[in-house]
């Protein structure tokens, strides 16, 4: 919107002050002193409020502020004497005391932007915001910029997003502009927003993700603590971001990219395209995703997702038995070393690597892989989830349970949610919690998205307690997923490294009917 006070208009989205529509030349830090003033007009604004607002809380003098009131002052026609616009109250602060009328914003043509748009990206893009404080924080007004730049700095290890820097999503993010201009100025297809506030001893963030082409929110999530856990909520609410983000702008894209033609798909729609495929976890929908991967690569020959994603569906050829388990593994290795020798910091890439070790039964190989993933990006839950699913092979059930937890907290919503529930019931299986192994067991089978395997391990947990007859209902759906399904094949896609319990996995399964 824009401010109008006598013969001045206050423009927040140009950044900019008229006086009878001619531009004023004014100071930035001056400028903005005069917009936090008129924008909180409704009450008295102390000098502390002004430090916080105009210096972003750094430590400055009495006289500097007063300096700062003068000029603005100056800047419309007051002075100290007459405090016509600007009251000083003595010993408290100032407020804008002027009539002000409150007019809608015109529609900024690109050029009048107060930085020149920059060519999207084409991979996704987003720019971090500042929290907007909602009332007096007090010692806690740092967190609207700490959080976001901690968001920042976790988001920027994520190869598949380009994260605008601080300085300039900050700077755009103090101007009152809306979504799309945000999107125009920074050219992001995303912005993260918020809140933060403080009532009694309780601290509340509240986030959303939107579309900058439609300003439309795609996800959105709050979160509370008493103030004295503020470090941990702090630590919390960037995992859960991070973790949200690795999810829903993936599948946003992917719905962008079903309405393009798929002539017209470029390699990072393919891509997205490609693991929306992915991760439905039958021979169909792999085929088309592995066609969407190298759709990719071709349109990009250096693309390391691209051969990372066609690389999983390799690995699902061999893990489900769709194509000749031999050729498949090869060719999963093969396109996991292209992935990771043209970005060897992408964690999908090592990631990759990681479940082609896997295959070939090298366990301990595919750990430090998957090691090698969490640390290049520590909150990416499918890493995590894998090394659960590796440590557990194992027998490290103690670590498996952990990774396994951390990684359903990292993601609730995850496409492969099953896999992780999985793997929590196949570590109490591990550590002859039988009881326990049912219940995860269950769940995971009837988790949407859950492939014959997963009914095979509740069929092998149920045959634990003794339930023969409902092991045997889970291995005929087992079967109905996959009808060719053999208790060897089983054990080449899960390699249980220790001969006690690969052993009782044997009888579990022979009792269940798989053989």
């Amino acid at each position: 919107m824009l401010y109008r006070f006598g013969p001045f208009e206050l423009d927040p989205g140009r950044f900019e002050l008229r006086e009878r529509g001619d531009a004023v030349a004014a100071e930035p830090q001056v400028l903005s002193l005069l917009l936090f003033l008129v924008a909180n007009r409704h009450r008295l604004v102390t000098r502390d409020d002004v430090v916080e607002a105009v210096w972003h809380g750094r430590i400055v003098s009495d006289s500097a502020i007063s300096s700062r009131v003068k000029s603005v002052r100056r800047l419309i026609g007051d002075d100290g004497n007459a405090q016509r616009l600007i009251r000083t109250v003595h010993g408290r602060g100032f407020r804008f005391v002027a009539k002000v009328e409150e007019l809608p914003s015109p529609c900024i043509p690109a050029a009048a932007l107060p930085q020149p748009p920059v060519t999207e990206p084409e991979r996704p893009s987003i720019a971090i915001l500042p929290l907007l404080a909602l009332g007096d924080l007090g010692s806690l007004a740092i967190a609207a910029e700490a959080l976001p730049h901690e968001i920042i700095r976790e988001l920027a290890r994520l190869r598949w997003l380009f994260v605008i820097a601080r300085a300039s999503a900050f700077r755009v993010g103090r101007l009152a502009l809306d979504v799309r201009q945000i999107g125009q100025i920074l050219g992001v297809r995303y912005v993260l927003s918020g809140t933060i506030e403080t009532s009694g001893r309780q601290l509340t963030v509240a986030v959303e993700l939107s579309d900058t082409h439609d300003s439309g929110v795609i996800w959105a999530e709050h979160f509370s603590a008493d103030v004295g856990a503020i470090h941990e909520l702090h630590a919390n609410i960037v995992a859960c971001v991070v973790a949200a983000l690795e999810v829903r702008i993936p599948v946003h894209e992917a719905n962008r990219a079903r309405l393009v033609s798929c002539e017209a798909l470029d390699a990072w729609s393919a891509y997205h395209l490609g693991l929306q495929r992915m991760f439905r976890f039958t021979a169909g929908d792999n085929a088309a995703a592995a066609a969407l991967f190298t759709r990719a690569i071709a349109n990009a020959p250096g693309f390391a997702r691209g051969y990372a994603g066609l690389s999983f569906t390799r690995f699902q050829d061999a893990f489900l038995n769709y194509a000749d388990r031999a050729t498949a593994t090869a060719a999963a290795r093969d396109t996991a070393e292209k992935a990771v020798a043209l970005d060897p910091l992408d964690p999908f890439a090592n990631l990759a690597m990681g479940r082609a070790y896997w295959l070939s039964g090298d366990l301990e190989g595919s750990l430090a892989w998957l090691d090698r993933s969490s640390a290049l990006s520590p909150n990416y839950a499918q890493a995590t989830y894998a090394r659960a699913w590796a440590e557990t092979l194992l027998s490290r059930s103690d670590d498996g349970l952990r990774h396994a937890d951390q990684a359903l907290a990292l993601s609730p919503v995850d496409p492969m949610r099953y896999a992780m529930l999985a793997t929590r019931s196949l570590s109490h299986l591990v550590r002859g919690e039988d009881v326990l192994a049912v219940v995860w067991a269950e769940r995971a089978a009837r988790e949407p998205g859950a492939h014959a395997l997963i009914a095979v391990i509740a069929a092998a947990c149920q045959a634990g307690i003794g339930d023969t007859g409902r092991a045997k209902v889970w291995i005929d759906i087992a079967r109905r997923r996959h009808p060719a399904l053999t208790r060897d094949a089983f054990f080449q896609s899960f390699p249980f490294s220790e001969p006690v319990f690969r052993s009782r996995m044997q009888v579990l399964l022979d009792r269940s009917g798989l053989r």
